[in-house]
Formats: structure tokens, sequence, C-alpha cells
């Protein structure tokens, strides 16, 4: 039987020798080396030609609309953040240092989120031009190393800035680090859920704009540089798939280091505080190298390039990591000194090494399992190409199918994966940093995983400005279109490996809303006190069911409003771009330019009016079940937030993949090519799979995160108004009521918010 104990106080005995402080010293150059590699591979980039004017006006247009939706979004988050701060010091904290450095380094993990963001879109947005400007001149393996090093300095300023945020905290509080460590991942998970949802949204509502205006209306190419939602849809790639991801796989990192730290603290004391620094900061060396020894061969695609420079790297963090463990844990767990695991059987070295090797092993299964499911080279896409030749019915039945069927196998992948680093241990409190150290495995791939996403949208880019300039050869545009296939594939490899960080993250949390849940009532004095049991004791009971079908019903709503919000946000698109070809005179005959940083503005005002309510939902759910409901089916809502997030966002993901890369099977010329009604349902297909792929998915995995987080900062002050008097259960109730009808009252004006796609 595993001892069902947490070692809820080992942490407040923690200190770091001289040679540990050394380490993580060490740790933080690392980081700060990786800054700088970020910054050579960032200069790198903006060296490469920038093709012909047209081409550079065109990418200028994108970039003005950059500019235009990152002001307009900080601004508005801004407050939120803000408002987060403030009541960051209403939780219960053991001092005032610790309110004080957790409320802090929520705003420094907010900034950080908003940094990558930030680096994501800039760097991308002036790298899609030459990226075109290479295909067309100097050939494949020029334009794709372009792409993947742009992808490299922003992975590699991702895991600089979170590597090096932890170390600073563990440096400088030591004991309290992961206290303070919730708050520096709560402020890069909250505002990665608002980055991801918000910038689905906008691509979204952007591409039907331009749709239904441009060609529809207007008559006019897709990629037509007259029309200016056109260019915000540009811009929407970028928004979605590299500011949010970057910022996503930023909270990953950070809330992974977040739960390792907390726990490591617990069954390894001052070991535990310093290891899952170590691991990460190995997989930055090794993202260096990944993202280095990148170079096309002649005879393979561009995804078999990619995916060798990930298996080299992830087998190279494997070795260094067994030989950090070897040289830096003791042989036993009496040398850990932490009373709670003395006596324990195994190596802590060997267990170390194992579970980090399962998180890298994790990670290249759902690089293969996800590749498969949505290459255009492979059976399941091939199929659903095939399924265009009956119409589009069966195009949408096919693709439906692919996301069930990859779903099971993902969810069963990482459920192996947990579930084998739990077994490690006969020790709860090991087995759970045991699940948060896979975690740590998987976050060595991390540099190169954002480089592989961020190479996406880029490629999409540069075929939009090669397509828009006309300007650029047909050998070259062949490359383009070929590294946008990869692209698309990439793209849907790096949401299943975010959906699987978000799965082992928040198991972690999981342990560590067990661990406040003890640690609270342990400070009370009473195990039972006004009905409240302990942790385990409350698991099987009803209401941890009813908290379980919560959980999975808000993932459901969740992704419901992310979908809905997309159609709604599109009609003010439709009416600016409207207006534009009304009001301003020379855009049809190319003598006058549309007001691109307009439409992006109007775009970003409604995609981020549209996010607040499931931002909300997010965010007040988990208080209302934990006020109302209390500590044991606030478990059972996490579990069920867990379990039906990652089957959701898997099946939405690769759904929305395999139609994506079933157009482009039909665009290529199988089954009539373009125009034929096969190319028809396709596209019909790809219109649905949208806001699948590039808006609900990927917005699960930070939802996930955010609601665990949010559970481990109030399990202190559930406990408190639990036991106590009649007048705290009136509290604790109210507070609930309030939660429930914030939640109401969003929901309520997002439905009765008209629909303005038509006048």
């Amino acid at each position: 039987m595993k001892n069902l104990t947490l070692a809820a106080d080992s942490a407040s005995t923690l200190s770091l020798t001289g040679s540990d402080r050394t380490i993580v010293i060490a740790v933080g150059l690392v980081a700060v080396i990786a800054l700088v590699i970020s910054f050579v591979l960032r200069l790198g980039v903006l060296a490469a030609g920038k093709g012909s004017p047209k081409m550079q006006e065109i990418s200028a247009a994108v970039q003005e609309g950059a500019a235009a939706y990152l002001g307009r979004q900080f601004k508005t988050l801004s407050v939120f953040v803000v408002i987060v701060f403030l009541l960051l010091f209403v939780l219960p904290a053991d001092s005032t240092g610790e309110r004080i450095g957790r409320s802090v380094f929520f705003l420094i993990g907010a900034g950080f989120s908003a940094a990558i963001g930030y680096t994501g879109m800039w760097l991308a947005t002036r790298a899609n031009v030459r990226v075109a400007a290479a295909a067309n001149g100097e050939g494949r393996e020029r334009a794709m190393q372009i792409a993947f090093r742009t992808g490299g300095s922003v992975g590699l300023a991702t895991t600089g800035l979170g590597l090096l945020g932890a170390a600073v905290v563990v440096l400088s509080y030591v004991d309290q680090a992961p206290k303070v460590l919730e708050g520096f991942g709560f402020g890069a998970a909250m505002l990665a859920m608002f980055m991801r949802v918000g910038g689905g949204i906008f691509t979204k509502a952007a591409d039907v704009g331009a749709d239904l205006v441009g060609k529809v209306e207007q008559g006019i190419p897709e990629d037509d540089p007259r029309n200016a939602a056109t260019i915000a849809d540009n811009v929407g790639d970028n928004v979605g798939d590299c500011a949010g991801m970057a910022a996503d796989l930023f909270e990953s990192y950070a809330v992974t280091l977040v739960a390792s730290l907390i726990l490591g603290s617990a069954a390894f004391g001052a070991k535990g505080l310093v290891f899952p620094l170590i691991v990460p900061a190995i997989g930055v060396l090794t993202a260096i190298i990944g993202v280095y020894i990148t170079r096309a061969r002649a005879t393979e695609s561009g995804l078999a390039t990619i995916n060798r420079s990930f298996y080299i790297s992830a087998a190279i963090s494997a070795v260094l990591c067994a030989v950090a463990a070897l040289v830096y844990l003791p042989k036993n767990f009496n040398d850990l000194g932490v009373a709670a695991v003395a006596g324990l059987p195994g190596n802590p070295a060997v267990i170390a090494i194992v579970a980090v090797i399962i998180g890298i092993v994790l990670a290249v299964v759902i690089l293969w399992l996800t590749g498969y499911f949505t290459d255009t080279n492979t059976k399941p896409t091939k199929d659903v190409a095939k399924s265009s030749l009956t119409g589009a019915a069966t195009v949408i039945l096919a693709g439906i199918s692919v996301g069930f069927e990859s779903a099971v196998y993902t969810a069963l992948v990482i459920a192996a994966a947990v579930y084998g680093a739990f077994l490690l241990s006969g020790s709860l409190t090991v087995a759970l940093f045991m699940i948060a150290l896979a975690g740590c495995g998987l976050l060595t791939t991390v540099g190169v995983i954002v480089a592989m996403d961020t190479f996406g949208p880029i490629s999409d880019n540069a075929q939009g400005v090669a397509e828009m300039s006309g300007e650029v050869s047909e050998e070259g545009a062949k490359i383009l279109t070929d590294l946008d296939a990869v692209g698309n594939t990439t793209k849907a490899i790096t949401k299943g490996i975010a959906i699987a960080t978000a799965v082992l993250a928040a198991t972690a949390l999981f342990g560590s809303y067990s661990n406040a849940i003890d640690t609270a009532v342990a400070k009370a004095g009473s195990v039972a006190v006004n009905g409240l049991r302990t942790f385990t004791n409350t698991v099987v009971s009803p209401g941890t069911l009813v908290g379980m079908l919560i959980g999975a019903a808000v993932v459901f709503m969740f992704s419901g409003l992310a979908v809905n919000a997309v159609s709604r946000a599109a009609g003010a698109v439709v009416r600016e771009v409207r207006r534009q070809f009304r009001e301003i005179p020379g855009i049809m005959e190319g003598t006058n330019k549309p007001e691109y940083g307009k439409v992006v503005d109007i775009v970003t005002r409604d995609s981020l009016r549209e996010l607040a309510t499931p931002g909300l939902l997010a965010v007040f759910a988990p208080i209302a079940v934990g006020f109302g409901l209390g500590v044991g089916p606030l478990a059972g809502y996490l579990a069920g937030t867990i379990a039906t997030g990652t089957l959701m966002a898997v099946f939405l993901a690769n759904s929305g993949g395999s139609w994506d890369n079933a157009k482009k099977l039909v665009e290529d010329g199988i089954y009539g090519g373009k125009g034929s009604p096969a190319h028809e349902a396709t596209v019909i297909g790809d219109t649905v799979g949208d806001p699948f792929k590039d808006t609900a998915g990927p917005a699960i995995n930070p939802l996930i995160k955010v609601m665990n987080l949010v559970s481990v900062l109030i399990a202190p002050a559930i406990v408190s108004l639990t036991i106590g008097d009649s007048s705290n259960t009136a509290l604790r109730i109210a507070i609930a009521i309030v939660a429930v009808v914030v939640i109401a009252g969003a929901i309520l004006i997002a439905k009765r918010r008209a629909s303005v796609l038509q006048d």
C-alpha cells in the first residue's frame, strides 16, 4: 500500500547548502545563455534577404496589424492582471513576505508570458517575408532553416525566461519558494489562457470576415492585399500559433516547475528543490543543439528533418539527465534527510532517472502518434481526403472519426506515462513527485517544440506573402506549399505535446492541492470539524462524483463558448471591411491602401470581449465548487476537467489538423484538384476544423492549469472557512453564490449578444 500522507510541513525546514546554491546559480546562467543564443538566432533571421519591395510592403502590413493587436491586447489584459494581483493579497499565506512574493511573482509570470508572446509575434511577422524570399531564390533548405531558427529563437527565449524566473525564486525564497512560485505559475497560465483564446477567436473571425467580404462580395482572391481583413487573417496566424502557443508553452514550463518544486521539497527536501531545475536546464542545452542541427536533406521530407532533430535532442537529454541524477541525488532515501521518506526502499537517483525518461519518451510517442493522424503522407489524412469524393458530409464524418480515435490513443499513452511514474515508489509523496519529474523530462523538449510550432504559421504566412505579391517562381511556390503542409503537422504535434504537459502538470498540481488541504487542516489543529474530512477520505464520496461531472461540463461549456465566439466576432470585421471598400477611394484600383491597423484593432477588441466569458468561467468555476461543495467535490472537479479536457483537446486539434491537410492533398491535384467538388468538400471540412484546432482545442491546455492553480491557491481559504462556526459556513456559501452569479451573468450576456454577421 502506498503511504497516503503527504509531507505537508517538510518545506518549512528547507535550506540550501553552498553547493546547492552554486547549482541554482549555474541554472540561472544556463537560462541567460539561452536568452543570448535566442538573440543570436534572431539576428541571423533578420540578416536574411527580405525579397522584393512588393513582398516587403505586404509583410509590413502584417507587422502593422501585429502592432495594433499587441497594443490593444496588453492594454486590456493589464486590467485583469492588476485585479488578480490585488486579490492574491487577500488569500491566506504563512507570512507577509510570502504573500508579497506570491503577488509580485504573479506579475513577473504574467509579464514573462506577455514578453514571450510579443517575441513570437514580432519575429514571426518579420520572418515570413524572409522565408518567402529564400524559397524563391535560395531553395528549400535555406527557407526551412530560416523558419525553424525563428522558432528556435522563440523557443530558447521561452525556456530561458521560465528557468530564470524559477531559479531566482528558489535562490531568493528557498523554503517559501514553492508558495511564491504558485503566483509565478498562475500569472503565466492566466495570461497564456487569455492570449490563446483571444488569438484563436481573432484569427478565425478575421478569416471569416475576409472570405465573406473579399471572396464572396468583391470577387477578389483569398490573399489579396486590398482586403484589410486578409492582412488581419495573416496577423491572426501569428496571434494564435506564435504569440499564443509560445505563451502557452511558457506557462506549461512555469506550472510544471511549480508542481515539481512543491512536491519535490516535500519528497526530497532541498534536493527536490534543486533537481527539478537541473533537468530543464539540460533541456536548454539540448534545444540549442536541436535547433542548430536541423538541416533539410534533398532526399527527405521537411517533417522527417524536424523529427530527426527532435529525436536527437531528446536522446541527448535522456543521457545527460541520467548522469545528473546519478551525480547529484543520493543512493538511498535516508540520505535525503526527509522524515516522511526515511527508510523507503529503492534508489532515489534511479527512480528519478526513470521518471524523467518516461516524460521524454512520452513526448516522442505523442510526436509520432499525432503525426500519424494528421500528416499528409499517412493513411488517416489520405482517407479523409478520399472521402471528399462523396461530399462534404463524409469529409466531416471522416475527420470527426480521426479526432475521436486519436484522442483515445493519446489519452491512453498519457495515462500510461502518469501511472508508470506513479508506480515508481510506494510512497504517495514520492510517487507524485515522480509524475512531476516526468513533466520536467517532457520540458527538456520544449525549446524544440516551440520551434516546431512557430515553423507552422511562419510557413503559412510566407506562402501568403508569396501569393499576394505574385513575384515567386513556380518552384518557390511549390517549396512554400510543402513547408506549409509540414507546418500544419508540426502545429498539430505541438498541440498534442502541449496537452500532455498540461495533464502531467495538472496531475502533479492535483497532488499539490492535496498537500495544501492537509497542511491547512493540520494548522487548524483538527482533522474533522463541522463535517470536514481530509482529502483522502472525501475522494470516495458522492460529492466527489458530482464535482467530476461539473468539471467535465465546464470543459464542454468552455469549448462551446470559444467556438461560438468566433462567429460573433466575425461580424464587426464584415462591417468594417465593407465600410473601407465603400468609403476609401482607390482600394480596388490598388492606388490606396486599406487601414489594416483599424481592422486588426477591431478584431482585437471584439476577440478580447468574447474571451471574457470563457475566462471568467475558468477562474470562478473552481471557486464556486470549492466554497459551495467543499474540498472533496473540488478534487473531483479537477479530476473531471483533466480527464475530459485531455480527450476534448486532442479530439478538436487532430480533427482540425486532418481536415486542413486533407484539403491540401486535394489542392495538390488529387481527386480533381482546386475548384473541383472534392476541393469544395474539403474546404467546408477545413472551415469547420479551424475553430476546432485553432480556438477551442489549444485553449483547453491553459484552462486545465488555470483551474488547478486557482484550486491550489484557494484551498487554505476553503479549509479555514469550513472549520469553524456557522457564520463561516454562511460566508463560504455566499462566496460560492457570488461566483455562480458571475458565471451565469457572463454566459447570459454572451448568449444575448446579438450576432452581427448580417447587417
